[in-house]
């Protein structure tokens, strides 16, 4: 398996998927760091990564601009096209593609990709076509063993 993009989606995967919000309206999402340290290693092994998102945050825009993510979608409704796009852009193939995802919006790219992934807390049909269940919930290892398993284990 040669993967050469890594795509996520953000609430559920790089997040617990809760969404606090503050007396004034301000929201917050809480993202893991060893999930983080293992995208910027995969990055700087030379895979691509992408985020597509069905939200938009700007907290999420500041963490991946953090973690060096040039690909970033948000507000997306048709999750498929997006990445279809992507590939075609990246000139690669679905078989070097992984993506993890962990509910009804993600099928699509969970058939799609050479490669994936849920979390443990995914919804039942996700886990169920998924090629990888990680042992950890979203935003709480979930990526970092998924990056694990696709390009060893991180040193």
């Amino acid at each position: 398996m040669e993967i050469k993009l890594i795509v996520f989606d953000v609430d559920g995967v790089l997040t617990d998927g809760s969404i606090y919000y503050d007396s004034e309206g301000r929201e917050y999402k809480r993202f893991n760091v060893k999930d983080g340290f293992a995208i910027k290693y995969a990055i700087s092994r030379g895979i691509e990564v992408a985020v597509i998102t069905g939200r938009t945050s700007s907290m999420v825009e500041k963490r991946c601009k953090e973690l060096g993510i040039k690909y970033v979608f948000q507000n997306v409704s048709d999750k498929e096209t997006v990445l279809d796009n992507l590939v075609s852009k990246l000139n690669i193939n679905y078989q070097n593609v992984a993506f993890m995802g962990d509910d009804i919006p993600d099928l699509p790219l969970i058939r799609k990709a050479g490669f994936s992934g849920a979390p443990i807390d995914a919804v039942k049909k996700i886990k169920k076509e998924a090629d990888f269940v990680s042992v950890y919930p979203g935003g709480k290892g979930a990526v970092r063993e998924f990056i694990e398993r696709i390009i060893g284990e991180i040193e």
